[in-house]
């Protein structure tokens, strides 16, 4: 009777899901979001050249300190660009906040995967509510960083496969997909769209191929991508080709570069530290997809977790967020899994629960005696409430426990970000934030480069100076301080330099500025 006197105010159950996903997701991936500096390396990089893009308003090609800048094409820069034209300033806020919304959004989109997949919507529905809650993607996913937009163009390729099935126009998304892939990191589109190619032949999903559409769409995506790498071979000439196509794509294949190695098993173990506690059900997740295999849902979690992992583990450059598009398909195995009868395995998880009790409670007493932030208590707090309730509906054989835990995982996470430590690189070093704005403040000309007294270069430290920092040893600055260059140096400098206190313009969290 309600529904129909109001007939506005009823969602369909599926339509109902994706709001509560996406308002889950939004406001996990915004809060905090500001609260702590930029990050080194790639933050630090991408930020200036979003900003600098911004400014100068030349949206074709990237420049950073006025300096052409090959590593990344140009579609992670527009975006970034979009929360400084939104807001008005730049900030940690702004700067971040496109790339968390981005991210955000594969929640419900990953959702809808499921859903078109299978009829089960308890499956959906903790699919998703599993990606939501890995650490790892809600971290680098909210940094101004690619990676998370990247996985939800990936999960956007995979409804728009799926969903051509029902609605040809849908292939469209296929190429466009592909495209923004490219125009954000490159080389990475051919292996995720290899992927993609090799489910839909599994899958023997021909009418992909059939349907106009599909050309359509990857011959408009060509079209972008090629037209924006000719425009810049035109402009840079083989430099280009050198540095973006050479040494930051293909040479990462093959070799390691600036020391990031690892053994083949390096995304294992990446993925056991990082992805608590939906790794206890991962083992049994990829199990049924073994078992499934010769349905949609299984095929897609074989093919997506075989192909990319063993892609990623032999190439030779290894980073932590290289591995970030095995995540989508990590959720696609565990949440089947937990929307299954309470499993004997899981009965006896009740112990390992329980041991985690353990950690919640010393971690209280650390975060109250040694590191006194509130967030991090309450986490600590929360941990212990969630394992130890986890842990005894397991003893009951209770199937709510995945429901405890998937909200004590989200309300813990949470708390983390709203803490000071959910970045915590940056306390590997000196903190940036304060240095780089008193040097931003300094009369310095516009691109001029400061040296620095450090073991290494800041790019985090370059967004707030807002000028190139480079760093350089004692004998070096001596040499830049009687060329006139500006220097930002620690006490043991200023005093090996002899500087006078008269030449100091400006002092922040124990660096000197001092002009020529």
């Amino acid at each position: 009777m309600r529904k129909k006197l109001f007939p506005g105010l009823f969602l369909s159950p599926d339509l109902r899901w994706l709001v509560i996903l996406a308002v889950a997701a939004i406001a996990l991936y915004t809060i905090g979001l500001g609260n702590m500096p930029l990050r080194d390396w790639d933050e630090g990089y991408y930020s200036v050249v979003a900003r600098e893009l911004t400014r100068t308003q030349d949206w074709m090609y990237p420049t950073r300190f006025g300096q052409p800048y090959f590593p990344k094409p140009p579609l992670g820069y527009w975006i970034g660009g979009l929360g400084y034209r939104l807001f008005g300033q730049v900030s940690e806020f702004t700067t971040r906040f496109p790339m968390a919304i981005s991210t955000a959004l594969g929640v419900p989109l990953l959702y809808a995967v499921v859903r078109e997949l299978t009829s089960r919507r308890r499956e959906a529905i903790l699919t998703a509510g599993v990606y939501l809650t890995l650490l790892p993607v809600i971290r680098l996913g909210r940094l101004h960083m690619f990676d998370g937009f990247i996985n939800t163009l990936l999960i956007l390729l995979l409804f728009c496969v799926l969903r051509s099935q029902k609605n040809r126009a849908w292939a469209l998304g296929i190429g466009l997909c592909l495209a923004g892939i490219a125009l954000a990191k490159g080389i990475l589109a051919v292996a995720l769209g290899g992927i993609v190619f090799a489910f839909i032949c599994l899958d023997r999903r021909w009418e992909v191929f059939k349907n106009p559409c599909t050309w359509i769409g990857i011959g408009l995506g060509l079209s972008v991508t090629l037209g924006w790498n000719i425009a810049q071979w035109q402009r840079y000439g083989d430099v280009f080709l050198q540095e973006h196509l050479g040494f930051h794509n293909l040479a990462r294949i093959s070799t390691t570069l600036e020391g990031h190695d690892g053994p083949p098993w390096y995304y294992l173990l990446e993925i056991v530290k990082y992805s608590f506690p939906w790794l206890f059900f991962c083992p049994g997740g990829l199990l049924l997809a073994w078992q499934s295999r010769d349905t949609s849902q299984g095929r897609l979690v074989l093919t997506g977790t075989i192909l990319f992992l063993g892609m990623a583990s032999a190439m030779g450059t290894k980073l932590p967020w290289y591995i970030m598009p095995i995540y989508p398909f990590f959720a696609l195995a565990v949440g089947p899994q937990l929307a299954r009868p309470l499993q004997t395995y899981a009965y006896g998880l009740r112990w390992v629960f329980a041991g985690f009790v353990l950690v919640g409670v010393g971690g209280g007493v650390y975060f109250a005696l040694a590191d006194r932030q509130i967030p991090l208590l309450l986490l600590a707090i929360c941990l212990t409430v969630t394992m130890g309730w986890t842990s005894r509906q397991l003893i009951q054989r209770n199937p709510n426990f995945v429901r405890t835990l998937l909200v004590g995982t989200y309300g813990c996470w949470a708390l983390l970000m709203m803490s000071q430590s959910w970045v915590w690189e940056i306390n590997e070093a000196f903190l940036v934030a304060d240095v780089g704005r008193m040097v931003a403040a300094a009369d310095i000309p516009a691109n001029q480069a400061v040296y620095m007294s450090f073991d290494y270069g800041r790019p985090s430290l370059e967004f707030y100076a807002e000028h190139p920092v480079v760093a350089v040893d004692i004998e070096g600055l001596k040499q830049l301080h009687q060329q006139g260059q500006y220097l930002l140096l620690n006490p043991d400098a200023l005093e090996a330099l002899q500087i006078q206190p008269k030449a100091v313009v400006g002092t922040a969290d124990g660096f000197s500025l001092v002009e020529p």
